[in-house]
């Protein structure tokens, strides 16, 4: 095994002090030209890595900051990762991006993950309905902004979009096209995220006055494409199917949508689709996707700018105060052709 490169050999290669060598590296502009560049040739010729574990011991403080998302298999949270990732590298810091695939024991593991590793926060869409893994995780200290979830204490950040009113939009889309038998492809019913778009769309179902039994059920066990295309083949063995579909987000209504194209449905004529969130391929569906838009992207910055300004705050030499904020999105509808048949 090759023997790492440390900053003595650096220091011995260039011919300077090891203090030289770390002002190169933190401090550039102290260091006069000609003794910079030698040190630069030799960190380049002896493929020198700084080591970032113990800088932060030094230091006191990471320069990580994790990310924990229900699934990276779905585009809305590769967008929130970019939003995250930006706001982090102006800042200076990288990002440690995890998925617990909708799972609260790999969530566990995560955020122990995360704690071990001492990073300086958690931005965190949570998968745990009991809320136990937040609660040991609040034990260890460590800062964490709540993302697509509205935080129900005051102990934390959070960024979420209106999901009842985007629930709303949806449905009253649907209503206002003539639909008065809707059915409702969720997902995991321990999701707040699912709870609240069902919540809208029964606010829009009685604002044209029409009761519960309007909105047919449709539950799954998780939020992707396979899960989609089961529910689409038991919407299509209802003895009374209703008319529209809404999806609780877009890889649902794009398995239901691939379930239907191959039973010969015809959408928008015979069952118009609504889905959530809008990611990049609901647009660039055999049958363009009408869909709920977040700003995922804004949603993962505004998160992370929280997440920094609590660190920040709590830092040596900062403020050492920090007001917790729930900051709430609005939901757009984004209409295509899945749900616009004439009726």
């Amino acid at each position: 095994m090759a023997q790492s490169v440390g900053i003595k050999d650096v220091a011995r290669a260039a011919g300077v002090s090891v203090g030289t060598v770390s002002n190169v590296i933190n401090r550039p502009e102290t260091v006069a030209g000609d003794t910079r560049a030698r040190v630069l040739s030799a960190i380049d010729r002896l493929g020198y890595v700084r080591s970032e574990s113990a800088r932060q011991l030094r230091a006191g403080r990471s320069r990580i900051m994790g990310l924990l998302v229900l699934d990276m298999g779905n585009p809305f949270f590769v967008d929130v990762a970019r939003g995250a990732e930006r706001a982090a590298r102006d800042a200076g810091l990288g990002v440690m991006v995890c998925n617990s695939a909708q799972n609260a024991a790999e969530e566990a593991e995560y955020l122990s993950l995360f704690a071990e590793q001492r990073v300086r926060g958690v931005l965190l869409t949570p998968a745990d309905a009991t809320g136990r893994n937040i609660a040991a995780f609040r034990r260890h200290g460590i800062p964490f902004v709540l993302v697509d979830r509205v935080a129900e204490g005051t102990t934390e950040c959070s960024v979420s979009v209106d999901d009842v009113a985007g629930g709303a939009l949806a449905v009253r889309h649907l209503v206002d096209a003539g639909h008065r038998s809707i059915a409702y492809v969720s997902g995991p019913p321990g999701l707040n995220q699912v709870r609240d778009r069902r919540t809208g769309a029964l606010n829009a179902l009685a604002e044209a006055g029409l009761g519960p039994d309007a909105l047919r059920e449709l539950p799954t066990e998780r939020l992707d494409v396979a899960a989609g295309r089961d529910a689409g083949a038991r919407l299509l063995g209802l003895a009374d199917r209703p008319t529209a579909v809404f999806c609780a987000n877009d890889l649902l209504a794009l398995g239901v949508l691939q379930a239907l194209y191959a039973a010969g449905v015809v959408v928008p004529d015979d069952l118009a689709i609504v889905g959530y969130d809008d990611i990049e391929f609901a647009a660039a569906a055999a049958v363009p996707l009408t869909s709920v838009r977040q700003p995922a992207v804004t949603m993962g910055a505004l998160a992370a700018g929280l997440l920094l300004e609590e660190t920040e705050a709590g830092a040596e030499g900062g403020a050492g105060r920090h007001e917790h904020r729930r900051v709430v999105l609005q939901p757009e509808l984004v209409v295509r052709r899945s749900s616009l048949a004439a009726r």
